[in-house]
């Protein structure tokens, strides 16, 4: 549902590991300027009282009393129960704080605490490619239509979260989507969060160089030496986008046999779509050897980059049949071709997760009656 009308306003946070960034959204839109403060990451009682101090300041500047709060917070957590846990880079946050609890106690509206990977899928299902690539196939006079969409963000670490028909998925343990902890094809050992990250890039491309680590340049610096727009080591930049392409395409093929549906990348490695997205494809469409030698898919559906205008083509247009029905004259249409489309943000990672809030918050009033009274 969308609420891109709705008069009711809702207060988000981002929060990073630097910097606490709060803002306002009514009808989908922020409607102040954003509140920065700084993250006090090793002194709890500071870092709450500055998280209440933020909210504050919203709600001194908004016109009315606001319906909600709804956040993106890093896990680990019992996101239902608003309750965050042991986190590695925000060191206050230990044995278990009732964030959500005390948020609602102070300002006695509901509180919504998600991951900010599931936040950013709900977006893309709501505003962004998700619809976009139903109303082409509607367009191109195509039957099918998708409901399921895996989000993953790629940036400090490689995140994601699943929407299965308008809703997140919410997994027993608020502890699903974690693509980041499966295999790393490169490292048996490693999770595969160690090479689809910022870090990873990096590390590569100090490999590829022999520089250290004080003279790598940033992960931004080393896509623009991979498409030719700084002096640097180029062969040596495309080869770390190709292999967290790679590292990526093997976790998504893993992932997506289970959801089958649309893939959606955000984060501030998603920029580098040029570099890595190739990469992603060829290693999702990659066949396996059965043990007699034989090949087979990877993958039961057909990988399609969604930012290629000739691959969208194909994907929109699917491979029509009409068969007969047996013992009778009658024929049926259907279309044959089985697929998935891995796509871009359309709505940018920050807004994505900021409609993904907000609908979230709204749709969750909308099905209950709180009282705060």
């Amino acid at each position: 549902m969308r609420y891109s009308k709705d008069k009711r306003v809702v207060m988000t946070l981002d929060a990073g590991g630097t910097n606490l960034v709060f803002s306002a959204i009514k009808g989908e839109k922020e409607i102040i300027d954003p509140i920065r403060l700084d993250t006090p990451g090793d002194n709890l009682k500071i870092f709450l009282e500055r998280i209440i101090n933020g909210f504050k300041q919203v709600e001194s500047s908004v016109p009315k009393k606001p319906a909600a709060i709804s956040f993106a917070f890093p896990g680990p957590a019992d996101y239902k129960k608003g309750i965050i846990g042991d986190l590695e880079n925000l060191p206050a946050f230990r044995e278990g704080i009732a964030l959500g609890p005390m948020l609602e106690d102070k300002f006695q509206i509901p509180v919504f605490i998600n991951n900010d990977g599931d936040l950013f899928s709900y977006g893309e299902a709501i505003a962004g490619l998700l619809p976009q690539i139903n109303s082409l196939m509607e367009k191109k006079g195509s039957s099918k239509r998708y409901q399921n969409l895996f989000g993953a963000t790629f940036g400090t670490g490689f995140g994601g979260g699943i929407v299965h028909k308008g809703e997140i998925f919410f997994g027993d343990n608020s502890a699903q989507g974690e693509v980041n902890r499966m295999r790393n094809k490169f490292f048996k050992n490693c999770s595969v969060e160690e090479s689809v990250s910022i870090r990873g890039v990096k590390r590569v491309y100090i490999s590829e160089t022999g520089i250290n680590i004080e003279s790598c340049p940033s992960s931004e610096e080393i896509f623009k030496i991979g498409i030719g727009q700084m002096n640097g080591n180029r062969k040596a930049a495309i080869k770390a986008f190709e292999r967290l392409g790679i590292a990526a395409g093997d976790a998504f093929a893993n992932t997506i046999t289970l959801i089958d549906g649309l893939i959606v990348i955000g984060g501030g490695l998603s920029g580098a779509h040029p570099l890595f997205m190739k990469k992603i494809i060829e290693e999702m469409n990659k066949k396996y050897k059965t043990m007699d030698g034989a090949s087979v898919d990877h993958l039961e559906a057909k990988v399609f980059n969604l930012e290629d205008d000739k691959e969208l083509a194909r994907f929109l247009k699917g491979e029509k049949r009409e068969i007969e029905v047996p013992f009778t004259k009658k024929r049926v249409a259907y279309d044959c071709l089985k697929r998935i489309g891995v796509g871009i943000t359309r709505l940018g990672t920050l807004r994505a997760v900021s409609i993904g809030a907000y609908t979230f918050a709204l749709n969750e009033l909308d099905k209950k009656d709180f009282s705060y009274e």
